[in-house]
């Protein structure tokens, strides 16, 4: 039986994932939850995964999931849908540099590896941030005392 690796993996290059990253690849972490990762976002409504060293994804300026070091994926959801996600996957909140990010949730390994139900929760992640308003990309002006 052929894992979801082997078959993302089949449909292109050896390091396919690995070299249309921006400035190329510098992840750290296991090969393969990077390729699971990214193979879930190609087939869910997100655009694309960004970040040579850190993958993540974002809209309007917003970043609605990551996957860190350890190859722990994370998720920015609704309230509404945190609940849903955390009960349903007996989920957790998620802890960086020893701070809870609010809003995010971590993704268990095994539906990391359901590409399809976690493309289904990567496309709902896309659809609420887009509702959010758009982050302002022009820096802001030094105050001069």
């Amino acid at each position: 039986m052929l894992t979801l690796v082997a078959v993302a993996r089949s449909k292109q290059p050896e390091n396919a994932y690995h070299v249309d990253m921006p400035r190329g690849s510098k992840y750290e972490g296991p090969v393969e939850s990077l390729d699971l990762y990214r193979f879930a976002v190609e087939q869910s409504s997100a655009e694309k995964v960004k970040g040579a060293k850190n993958p993540y994804t974002s809209r309007n300026g917003h970043m609605f999931s990551f996957l860190d070091a350890d190859g722990s994926a994370a998720l920015r959801l609704s309230t509404d849908l945190e609940t849903e996600f955390r009960s349903q996957f007996a989920s957790g909140p998620v802890e960086q540099y020893g701070r809870t990010m609010q809003g995010y949730s971590a993704v268990p390994a095994d539906l990391l590896s359901n590409s399809a139900e976690f493309a289904t929760w990567v496309s709902l992640s896309w659809d609420w941030i887009g509702s959010l308003k758009p982050k302002s990309t022009k820096a802001k002006p030094n105050k001069k005392t």
